[in-house]
C-alpha cells in the first residue's frame, strides 16, 4: 500500500501514460504491451500484489484507451494466472509439485498445452472484449429501456 500510495502521490500513472502516449498510438497495441507487461508481472509478483501495485498503474492509461474497466479485470486476471503456471515463479506449479510429489520441471512440460489454450483464450477475451462486457451493456440497454420500473410496492 506504501508504494502504491507513494507512486499515485509521485503522478507516476500520468507520466507513464504520457510516455505511452508518445509511443502507442491505437488500443489494439497498448492491449497487446499490456498482456505482455503484466504476464511477465504474473511471472515474477503474487497476484494480490500486484493488482495492489499495478492497477492504479494502469487504470488511468486504460481509460485513456477506452478500455471498459470489467475487461480490463478479466485482462488482468487472466495475466496473471497465466503468469502463475509459469516459470520462474510459477507458484502454482510448485503447489503442485508438493501436492503429487512431483518434480516440477516434469510439471513445466505437462502444462504447456494448457498454457497453450489460456494463451488462446486470452487472445479471444482481450480482442473479443463484447464477450467481456456483453451482460453489463445488456443491463444497461434494459435501464435505459424501462425507466422508471420499480421491484418494490
Amino acid at each position: 500500500m506504501g508504494l502504491t500510495n507513494y507512486l499515485i502521490d509521485e503522478q507516476v500513472p500520468m507520466k507513464i501514460l504520457e510516455l505511452m502516449k508518445v509511443y502507442i498510438t491505437s488500443k489494439v497495441m497498448f492491449l497487446m504491451v499490456l498482456n505482455i507487461f503484466l504476464i511477465i508481472v504474473g511471472c515474477m509478483m503474487d497476484i494480490f500484489s500486484a493488482i495492489i501495485v499495478v492497477v492504479p498503474l494502469i487504470i488511468p492509461v486504460a481509460r485513456a484507451f477506452d478500455v471498459h474497466p470489467l475487461h480490463l479485470g478479466m485482462i488482468f486476471l487472466t495475466n496473471l494466472e497465466i503468469g502463475y503456471l509459469t516459470p520462474p515463479v510459477g507458484i502454482n506449479l510448485f503447489i503442485s509439485s508438493m501436492r503429487f510429489r512431483k518434480p516440477v520441471l516434469s510439471l513445466y512440460r505437462v502444462t504447456i498445452p494448457f498454457l497453450l489454450i489460456l494463451l488462446f483464450a486470452l487472445m479471444i477475451i482481450t480482442y473479443i472484449p463484447e464477450l467481456s462486457t456483453y451482460l453489463v451493456h445488456l443491463f444497461e440497454l434494459n435501464s435505459v429501456q424501462a425507466p422508471g420500473l420499480s421491484t418494490g410496492p
